[in-house]
Order: structure tokens, then sequence, then C-alpha cells
């Protein structure tokens, strides 16, 4: 079962990716990678950890309980196919938050899709540097055009 869980969460999450990196910015493209895409992964992962916590799905840690306050209680959950298969929807819903913000924003401030498309890449291969960047490289630009 969590297989399938996982290999679907993925492919939903790329077809959004290439989506939003790809094609046009129409308002239903954004929407869709909004509430098809990262919607859908926050509705798996909190069915996923509801049910793990909970010790319906997949009991994970020291007597089927979860521990998030000590690394041996996270790397417990983290041993079980439920807990691998919930964290990863986790980082597959925020970084593709967080490159749906990053575009809309990049967009709004007229960034060409050349430039965002390096930092899109990023996030998507490893979220906080690719949010870095674009928080760097926009900061640049803002206070360039401040300058002049």
């Amino acid at each position: 079962m969590w297989q399938t869980v996982f290999g679907a969460a993925n492919l939903l999450a790329m077809i959004m990716w290439a989506a939003l990196i790809l094609l046009p910015r129409w308002p239903a493209l954004l929407a869709a990678v909004l509430y098809a895409g990262i919607g859908l992964l926050c509705l798996a992962y909190s069915v996923g950890i509801v049910g793990i916590l909970s010790g319906g799905f997949d009991p994970v840690g020291p007597g089927g309980s979860a521990d998030f306050s000590t690394i041996e209680g996270v790397r417990a959950i983290f041993a079980s196919d439920g807990g691998v298969t919930i964290g990863w929807i986790h980082y597959l819903a925020f970084d593709l938050f967080v490159a749906l913000w990053i575009a809309r924003n990049a967009d709004a401030k007229s960034f060409s899709r050349l430039v965002q498309a390096p930092i899109l890449l990023a996030t998507f291969l490893a979220g906080p540097l690719g949010l870095f960047r674009w928080l760097v490289i926009r900061e640049k630009r803002a206070r360039a055009a401040g300058r002049g």
C-alpha cells in the first residue's frame, strides 16, 4: 500500500512541477497546482499522519507511538514505510507550495522565465536552497531599483 501512495504522490508532484516550470501560467494552471497538486498532497499527508499517530496505519516508534522530541524517535518514524511515505509527501507539498509562491512572486516582479527556471529547479531538488536563491536574487533587484 505505501509503495502505491508514494508512487501516486510522486507522479502528482512531478506533473505539477512540470506544469509550473514549462507551461504558461494561466490562472487555471496556478489554481490546479494549488488545489489539485498541493491540496491533494496536503490531504494525503493529513490522512497519513493522523493514521500513523493514532496507530491506525503502520504504527511507528517504541510501543507504536511517534516521538518527535528526540533523534531516536524521529529515526523510528522514518524506519517504517508509512513514516517515510508521509515524510516524503510533507516535503513534496511544502516544496511545491514554495515553488508556486516563487513563480507568482517572480511573475509579479517581471522576472523572466529563464531566470525563474533554475531557481524552481533548485527548489525542486533542494527546497530551502532554491528559496534562498530566490530571496537573494529578488532582494538584489529591489536594492538596485531603490538606488536608481
